[in-house]
């Protein structure tokens, strides 16, 4: 298959058209973008020019994380079975969300999160980041004394390339 070049100005169109289209801004209504980095970075600060935050309309807050699907993993490297992981199969968390720290406290709690990524060709990485999250909300709700759900977290993904 020929490779296809793609320019920064088709992406940001392409952005543009769907948020248009599917009426990101007035359906879902995020007020957090999470980026998967390195390919989700550029179309998640792109998408933040076509849709503010509903409340006061600025910037949406963007944070990272990093996901890996590794194609080469070092023989040491087990799945959740112990069986030698195979390449493409497992994901690992290169960067995640900061729940602790004095100055970055993120919370999840009521949040309509979308998460961004450029390609989903497997599905493994975004299946990945959002079981993470979900775990990482109920861990919110129960430190404030909610109950799974309670809090009505919403997550939403948005890719470029399906």
């Amino acid at each position: 298959m020929p490779k296809i070049h793609i320019s920064y100005n088709q992406i940001h169109k392409l952005i543009s058209q769907s948020v248009a289209e599917h009426k990101l801004a007035e359906n879902f209504k995020p007020d957090l973008i999470i980026a998967i980095g390195g390919g989700g970075f550029i179309p998640a600060r792109i998408l933040r020019t076509f849709i503010k935050s509903p409340a006061d309309k600025k910037n949406i807050p963007i944070q990272a994380i990093g996901l890996n699907l590794y194609e080469e993993l070092p023989s040491h490297q087990r799945d959740q079975n112990g069986a030698a992981a195979k390449p493409g199969q497992v994901v690992q968390k290169t960067q995640w969300l900061n729940f602790g720290g004095s100055d970055s406290l993120v919370s999840l709690l009521g949040k309509r999160i979308l998460i961004v990524d450029e390609v989903d060709d497997s599905r493994k990485t975004l299946c990945y980041a959002v079981e993470e999250l979900q775990k990482d909300i109920v861990e919110q709700e129960r430190l404030r004394g909610l109950h799974p759900g309670e809090s009505n977290t919403q997550i939403g993904i948005f890719v470029i390339h399906n």
